[in-house]
């Protein structure tokens, strides 16, 4: 048996959205986690700004994450969902639904976003299909937008660089415009003044394929792998307004902004505008196992419940759907965000941590700063001809003086766990003030 270490052989691992070579060369490795904090390989702590991946909501090492799934482990390691079920997958999606708004009551699980977005996409699709609408087979995103990196999720996506390698994705797909740069918007402190009109934009895109092609639209409440763009004030409800003129649905994906980061359980909710479909993965088990779920109004969910009972509604489906260790992972998390007041903890920090952010809006380099609940974005001027340079070395200093942060470009992303506390964000800010004054 081969024994583990710290220090393993670097080789084997493709590493996912890396500079695989650069990291190998200088790796930076997480061996353990408690509350807000990692510890590396090299023994010191890490106050954690990124909850991970977006993920780690709840915080770190929470032992009744780690019980549930080891006595379900032992209990029922795995069943089918396919024509079978087990019990915990009813009680999981029944919990889920009880934090949703009101109306949306079925929950289809997947294992992450990417498969998330995946199958919302292919519902909205057999939605109007089951509806005799069978013109509508085309897919809206956004510019800049992320959905994950399978062929739909990228084709619906908007950055670049996770397109352009790939080829031409799924046909039929186009793209509202972004809201990024606009004149006015510049360190605005959460949703952004200017912009609404651009979500009208779809009736434009509507024109130009013709209205009754359309089959749904899909967009993040608030972008985050981008480099955070909360959306402009008013510009969900066009987008709501201009959907239904359209015929269409309206898809949010809440892979980052579900699980109470906006300082309610779903952005739809924080934001009052609702979707017909929401995307979810990430904190929906804390990121201690993998899991997504995608939840569907009644009106979606009962155009499929319709012709002869013996035959299935929605041909899709995978392996690991509801698996019964990361549904004991999910309700012990559901369990966690109730008994800790996480839902709303985001909207009691928002001042301070808005507060927080903005005071770093005077360093060298800094071209723009935006939050909304508990997510930051701090924007770099790139050096010139090196894009990315400058927010990568940020990104390193900050970690050798003891912090995590994301950054995706020249931006830095944050969203610290939800049960960061004041002194915490005054850490994470001055660390990341100190490298910022000390990157050129």
């Amino acid at each position: 048996m081969q024994h583990r270490t710290n220090q393993p052989d670097l080789a084997a691992f493709w590493m996912p959205f890396t500079a695989n070579r650069q990291f190998k060369a200088d790796p930076r490795m997480l061996v353990s986690a408690s509350g807000m904090h990692y510890r590396s390989a090299d023994d010191r702590e890490i106050l954690d700004g990124t909850a991970g991946l977006w993920a780690v909501n709840a915080g770190h090492g929470h032992p009744e994450i780690a019980e549930a799934v080891g006595r379900q482990l032992r209990e029922l390691d795995y069943a089918p969902t396919f024509q079978m079920g087990h019990p915990l997958a009813f009680e999981f999606a029944t919990r889920l639904a009880s934090y949703a708004p009101d109306g949306f009551d079925h929950v289809f699980f997947t294992n992450s976003g990417s498969e998330s977005v995946e199958t919302a996409l292919k519902i909205a699709l057999a939605y109007h299909h089951a509806r005799g609408d069978y013109r509508r087979t085309r897919l809206i995103g956004r510019e800049r937008g992320y959905h994950g990196t399978n062929f739909g999720g990228i084709s619906v996506g908007g950055i670049v660089n996770n397109r352009r390698v790939f080829g031409p994705g799924l046909p039929g797909t186009d793209h509202l415009p972004h809201t990024h740069g606009l004149d006015g918007n510049r360190f605005a402190r959460g949703m952004p003044p200017h912009g609404a009109h651009l979500a009208r934009e779809l009736d434009r895109i509507a024109a130009l394929h013709g209205p009754e092609t359309i089959a749904a639209v899909i967009v993040e409440p608030v972008a985050g792998s981008t480099g955070v763009l909360p959306p402009p004030v008013g510009y969900l409800a066009e987008l709501r307004a201009a959907c239904d003129r359209v015929g269409c649905l309206l898809i949010f994906d809440e892979v980052i902004t579900g699980f109470g980061r906006l300082g309610a359980p779903f952005a739809s909710q924080a934001l009052d505008v609702l979707p017909d479909l929401f995307t979810t993965a990430k904190g929906i088990t804390n990121g201690a196992m993998p899991m997504g779920a995608v939840f569907a109004s009644a009106g979606v969910h009962q155009a499929f419940m319709h012709g002869p009972e013996n035959l299935i509604e929605l041909f899709h489906g995978y392996t690991c759907s509801g698996h019964p260790a990361a549904c004991a992972a999910g309700l012990a998390t559901m369990d966690i965000m109730d008994r800790d007041g996480l839902w709303s903890r985001a909207s009691e920090v928002t001042a301070h941590w808005e507060s927080s952010l903005h005071s770093l809006a005077d360093l060298p380099h800094v071209a723009d700063i935006r939050n909304l609940g508990l997510i930051g974005g701090i924007e770099l001027n790139p050096r010139d001809g090196v894009v990315g340079a400058r927010g990568y070395d940020v990104f390193t200093e900050v970690w050798r003086q003891g912090c995590l942060i994301r950054v995706t470009g020249d931006i830095i992303a944050l969203s610290p766990p939800l049960i960061i506390a004041p002194d915490q964000i005054d850490q994470l800010v001055a660390t990341i003030r100190a490298a910022l004054l000390k990157v050129h």
